[in-house]
């Protein structure tokens, strides 16, 4: 009986002995595959060397620009048009050093630019608590979701005169146009940006206690900020063309002189090289804003998803 014991205990103590030693190499496979998985989703956040930041991002641009002057100075030189149509670069530089000489280049930048940026906001205001309004009520959505996307196809520039007979030549016409032509875009880009928030969120925000303004800005507003976004780059574009609009055809000396109001004062003198500086001007604002406000904006977004790993 004893013998019988021992071999039940020693068979016993074999089997499990074995089953350990099964156990150890699943253990440690699964503990390999999870410091897999764990080294794939680290991913090592390295510096980038400046002079590879410059390569990648001011080189190319830089080039362009290049490239753009050296075909704009061999057209000149080709005289595939007169003087009075197509200047030099020389002669619009000329228009650039004699207006920072007068001490007006900064103020024509300046006086747009304020206008473009403050009309921006007041629509961002509008526009993000309009979009809100029109995603997520039914009613609002089928009275107001036609006229926002008849707004945002109209051109801005039809504003221009019932703006000046309503409110006259001055500040608050030049706000008024840029409203109507960014608050839609705003609005309209919102609710694409809620549209695209797959259900089981907002459901389960709802499960979790976030109802009205909590599920607005905890859940809702989250997951429609890359549809978001893209409005207020369109809205920014429409306010930017809209001001244009308004100050080459509004003009009056208490509205100042803006990079529009320097266009057409160009056409009005007939001096080419100021529409081109002014053309110039605009376009360098427009690339400016985008550089400095929407894609540092953009990349953090889309950094924050997940799905941009290096600048």
């Amino acid at each position: 009986m004893a013998s019988t014991d021992t071999g039940v205990d020693t068979k016993k103590d074999g089997s499990s002995a074995a089953g350990k030693s099964q156990d150890a190499p699943d253990a440690q496979d699964l503990a390999g595959l999870e410091a897999g998985l764990d080294a794939l989703d680290s991913v090592p956040a390295a510096r980038t060397p400046l002079r590879a930041t410059l390569t990648r991002k001011a080189l190319p641009p830089a080039t362009a620009v290049a490239l753009v002057l050296v075909v704009w100075q061999l057209l000149v030189w080709a005289e595939v048009a007169p003087d009075y149509k197509l200047p030099s670069p020389s002669a619009v530089w000329d228009e650039v050093a004699d207006a920072w000489r007068q001490g007006t280049l900064l103020d024509y930048i300046w006086t747009s630019v304020s206008r473009g940026l403050l009309g921006f906001v007041m629509a961002l205001a509008i526009g993000t608590p309009l979009g809100l309004l029109v995603a997520r009520v039914t009613f609002v959505r089928a009275a107001l979701g036609p006229v926002l996307s008849g707004l945002q196809s109209l051109p801005s520039v039809a504003w221009v005169p019932p703006a000046v007979l309503w409110l006259g030549l001055n500040n608050s016409m030049m706000y008024a146009v840029i409203l109507l032509g960014a608050v839609p875009s705003i609005a309209n880009g919102l609710v694409a940006g809620i549209d695209q928030i797959h259900p089981l969120f907002l459901r389960a925000g709802r499960t979790l206690g976030a109802t009205g303004l909590r599920a607005a800005w905890h859940i809702v507003m989250p997951g429609a900020l890359p549809g978001y976004l893209a409005g207020l780059k369109q809205g920014w574009a429409f306010s930017w063309r809209s001001l244009m609009a308004a100050e080459i055809i509004a003009s009056s000396p208490d509205l100042g002189v803006g990079l529009g109001q320097l266009l057409e004062n160009g056409r009005n003198n007939a001096s080419i090289s100021q529409v081109f500086l002014a053309i110039l001007l605009i376009l360098l604002v427009g690339i400016a804003i985008d550089l400095l406000l929407f894609s540092p904006l953009e990349r953090r977004i889309l950094r924050g998803r997940g799905l941009l790993v290096t600048d």
